[in-house]
């Protein structure tokens, strides 16, 4: 329970988790929680495996998880995961070189309350990390102009109709003559920058779906990336010219 204050009025300590493959940025978030009379310390990890399996043993339930997605043996999202599914009162705070905006919308799908860049990194990460649990949501300036634009982006796709499924009934395999109506909408979508992921969420299909259907329209195409099918479908007039 995140309550400010104990029962004997005193101000609650947070105990902070760090899973972190760099042993010099383990040592500066180390010193940071020590410092501050509001967090404790209470150990780290240097792969997704020795995380997951502090996890698994502790007793004592974390407060914050400061997590890197890029780890040796896989990804931070799968840390996130864990333990917000064992421990919902866990709050998973991200800083990471990778400031893209699939990793910090996976993040957030996955249970982050906020987002950090590395290079954009506080002096005080304590300070950010107490911040965030009096309910802010970090994240870098740099990250948040990306996740609004991208924000912005889907709603204009959804907006042009490109998430329903009525649109299908608007290219049929006749008047398309190549692709099918539902490889024409993950072209089109492809075109438009939009990654596997975020296709299958404006769709409502699974990411093996759509690489399936990407599959099959390269073998039309004859081309294997997606830079070539969109030259390729623009040459053969399936899609409009840019400009």
């Amino acid at each position: 329970m995140n309550t400010e204050a104990l029962d004997d009025g005193t101000l609650r300590r947070w105990g902070v988790l760090v899973v972190e493959d760099d042993s010099r940025a383990r040592a500066f978030f180390e010193a940071s929680v020590q410092r501050s009379p509001r967090l404790f310390w209470l150990g780290s990890a240097g792969t997704v495996q020795e995380a997951l399996g502090w996890l698994a043993r502790t007793t004592t339930i974390p407060d914050v998880l400061l997590v890197d997605l890029g780890m040796p043996d896989g990804t931070g999202l799968d840390v996130i995961r864990d333990a917000v599914a064992r421990f919902p009162g866990c709050e998973p705070l991200v800083v990471s070189v990778f400031g893209d905006e699939e990793n910090v919308l996976a993040s957030i799908e996955a249970g982050a309350v906020g987002y950090i860049h590395k290079d954009a990194a506080p002096e005080d990460i304590a300070q950010t990390i107490v911040e965030m649990k009096a309910g802010a949501s970090p994240i870098s300036p740099m990250i948040a102009r990306r996740v609004l634009a991208k924000y912005r982006s889907l709603q204009s796709a959804s907006i042009l109709g490109l998430s329903a499924a009525a649109p299908e009934a608007a290219f049929d395999e006749s008047e398309r003559g190549l692709l099918s109506a539902r490889e024409h909408e993950v072209l089109t979508l492809i075109a438009r920058g939009f990654s596997y992921a975020e296709i299958a969420r404006l769709k409502g299909l699974s990411v093996h779906t759509v690489q399936t259907h990407i599959k099959n329209l390269y073998g039309k195409l004859a081309v294997h990336s997606k830079s070539e099918a969109v030259f390729e479908a623009t040459r053969l007039g399936l899609l409009p010219h840019p400009g």
